[in-house]
């Protein structure tokens, strides 16, 4: 077995599609073809589901899938490390608390010479566990989906109202939580931290506006389709000519957690907890 084998079986499930996938690896869909069936000749079992339109991972090829990923992962962090690159992924569904993120990328580059890749993904856990980053920063109440991923409290951050310069919100200068009722929440559903889920059933505000991306959803608070919740860091990062941010008094504050695999218990990891858990403390 060779590691072209597992890298075009990546690409494959990656794309989902032979001749995307030929397309990325710089070769012909036949090459493609026969490094795939060589591989499942290799490890004796299907893995791919063949169509004329589609493939679809079997269900042991999902399993194997994680298992590739991890294994390739390590050979590129072994290769980079001699090269002196070596580096972590940093997975996120939003913008990163400031300014500890930024303390917590300069102390661990410095104690490890090494650097952060980051990675945005609108599902940062669903990403560790397949292999795709090596550890992630969480916001919200998060359930752990799996014995083998640990999580690490950090800290908890404030939130505040987004809203539209036209809204009747934007004329006050403050909300307390309990008003948050009276006017309808715009909602990312698969990045926001704030939703129907944060208010006792029946207590939060009658109308919900779904979106599925930050563009979706700052285009629709901006048309007064509604007011927005979202982490303070936001009211620093965002700009835009017809939104405002308001302060919410009494509001719940927003957890944030660093999420660990056991697979990636090594020293790079280590040292990036480390330098988290510092920049934590340091005030």
């Amino acid at each position: 077995m060779e590691l072209r084998n597992l890298r075009a079986f990546v690409m494959v499930a990656e794309c989902g599609n032979f001749t995307r996938a030929a397309e990325g690896l710089f070769m012909t869909q036949p090459a493609l073809s026969r490094i795939i069936r060589q591989l499942e000749a290799l490890v004796g079992t299907q893995l791919l589901e063949r169509s004329t339109r589609h493939v679809a991972l079997t269900r042991t090829g999902k399993e194997f899938l994680i298992d590739v990923r991890m294994a390739l992962t390590s050979v590129d962090q072994a290769v980079s490390k001699v090269r002196g690159r070596a580096s972590i992924r940093l997975g996120f569904s939003w913008l990163l608390p400031d300014p500890w993120a930024q303390n917590v990328v300069r102390s661990f580059e410095e104690r490890a010479s090494a650097s952060v890749e980051f990675v945005s993904c609108p599902d940062p856990l669903e990403a560790l566990q397949t292999a795709l980053i090596d550890i992630a920063v969480l916001r919200g109440e998060s359930s752990v989906p799996a014995a083998d991923i640990r999580l690490i409290q950090l800290f908890s951050e404030d939130r505040i109202a987004v809203c539209s310069t036209a809204s009747s919100l934007a004329d006050e200068g403050r909300v307390s939580w309990d008003d948050i009722a009276r006017w309808p929440l715009v909602v990312n559903t698969m990045s926001g931290t704030t939703g129907p889920w944060s208010w006792p059933q029946g207590d939060g505000p009658e109308r919900i506006v779904e979106t599925t991306s930050f563009d979706e959803w700052i285009e629709s608070v901006a048309a007064n389709r509604g007011i927005g919740i979202v982490p303070e860091v936001a009211a620093r990062r965002i700009s835009h000519p017809t939104i405002k941010f308001i302060s919410i008094d009494d509001a719940p504050q927003i957890p944030v957690h660093l999420a660990i695999a056991s697979r990636n218990a090594g020293t790079l990891i280590r040292q990036f907890t480390e330098s988290a858990l510092e920049a934590v403390a340091t005030p």
